[in-house]
């Protein structure tokens, strides 16, 4: 169900707030209070039913309730003092006071009927050139300390603003940072050739991410991964440690599919590019469903569909099927021990492409990892699903405690001298 209120849309479904039709960043916290009060609209909400529902029991503060409330009111565009939409009820609780109409999630909505130029956030795009000559695009928006999302097979820097699947991430991330993010070499807007990068393992895309952090002015910064670019940024990371202030990965592996004996009910390499060679970005192919769903078997008709389209935009069937093999070839894993960059990893339990264990070993072997299961079985994070508040709000912390100074770095290893 879509709320709409004032000048406002609440899709819990994409976890999307829209207001005048544009999309407005709010925390998991902050949208979920929002979602309570628009399907009670009108009713008060005493404090202990929202920390019973927002909160799930736990001890809160009047101050904390407090702060999120004032969020909440920012994001719809009301104020403390005029409560136009959101009123106090002094030693009571909240109430909704503007009229609510629902209609059916997946309609169409304002961020859809408005031209891109509109809607989209502002970006600015340009272009690196990586250490063998491969044209990389990047582009970087919002403002705050930086923020550098590794690019992988599946995006494009232009179209992922219109993306469902995409959209709500690159919202939050780049919510109070500056987010930097690029194409994978052979997707997106980056050079589609991947010839100098077959048989030469992850050094080429390390070098890619170094193009952009030198072409965006990055000195030190927190890295966001997933997927196959969680081995690209430990493999940055063991390189350049001076230049890696935090790691955050999701969905990602030490060593690739090609390398390590395959999990129960997993599917084996050929197989897997089987279904990319014969129904990539083919919208009724029974094979391109199939892999779509290994991706993500939650995901809306619509996210789906979005999914698909961009497989098209993003890279051809048959380089997908080499990209795929190249990354799958990926390994890192006698590089875990040498991180030295505070890290977080998070996976989905029930991740079909790479499973937890993977997640279980880089958490293992990076030294000082915290490790974060989500009750998941999409390999790409959705915005409808509970996992995606505890990412998020586990990110916030993360980045929240880089730039106050710590989480503190792993210690140094004992040199030989240091021993005994």
């Amino acid at each position: 169900m879509v709320y709409r209120f004032a000048n406002c849309r609440l899709d819990p479904a994409r976890h999307l707030l829209l207001r005048d039709g544009e999309p407005v960043h709010v925390e998991p916290q902050v949208f979920a209070l929002l979602q309570v009060l628009a399907e009670r609209a009108g009713q008060l909400i005493t404090k202990d039913e929202l920390v019973e529902t927002v909160w799930r029991g736990l001890a809160i503060s009047d101050a904390t309730i407090s702060a999120r409330i004032s969020a909440a009111r920012k994001a719809i565009g009301d104020t403390g003092r005029a409560q136009a939409i959101l009123k106090t009820v002094h030693g009571c609780g909240f109430r909704l006071v503007a009229p609510v109409s629902t209609d059916q999630a997946g309609g169409p909505d304002e961020a859809q009927s408005r031209p891109a130029s509109a809607k989209a956030p502002r970006h600015v795009l340009r272009f690196a050139q990586s250490a063998d000559g491969s044209r990389i695009a990047h582009a970087q928006s919002g403002e705050g300390p930086p923020l550098l999302r590794l690019g992988h097979w599946l995006s494009n820097v232009e179209l992922d603003w219109h993306c469902p699947v995409w959209q709500p991430l690159l919202t939050a991330l780049g919510a109070r940072h500056r987010l930097v993010r690029y194409d994978q070499r052979g997707t997106g807007l980056s050079s589609r050739e991947l010839h100098a990068a077959t048989g030469a393992g992850i050094t080429p895309f390390v070098e890619d991410l170094l193009s952009v952090a030198d072409a965006n002015g990055l000195t030190r910064f927190p890295i966001f991964a997933a997927s196959q670019a969680v081995p690209v940024a430990i493999g940055f990371a063991a390189q350049f440690p001076e230049r890696v202030s935090g790691l955050i990965l999701y969905g990602g592996y030490s060593k690739g599919r090609a390398l390590r004996p395959p999990a129960p009910g997993q599917m084996d390499e050929a197989t897997v590019l089987s279904l990319i060679r014969a129904g990539w970005g083919q919208p009724r192919s029974a094979f391109m469903t199939a892999f779509s769903s290994l991706f993500m078997p939650d995901a809306t008709p619509e996210q789906l569909a979005s999914f698909i389209t961009m497989q098209v935009e993003t890279i051809a069937p048959d380089k997908a099927a080499e990209l795929r093999q190249i990354v799958d070839r990926f390994d890192v894993a006698d590089l875990l021990g040498t991180i030295r960059a505070p890290t977080l990893v998070f996976h989905a339990l029930d991740d079909a492409i790479h499973p937890v264990s993977e997640g279980r070993q880089l958490a293992c072997g990076i030294p000082g990892a915290r490790f974060v299961p989500l009750r998941s079985r999409n390999h790409v994070p959705l915005p409808q699903e509970p996992a995606w508040h505890l990412m998020l709000d586990e990110i916030d912390g993360f980045l929240s405690e880089l730039e106050a100074g710590g989480p503190k770095p792993a210690p140094e290893l004992d040199s030989p001298a240091s021993e005994g």
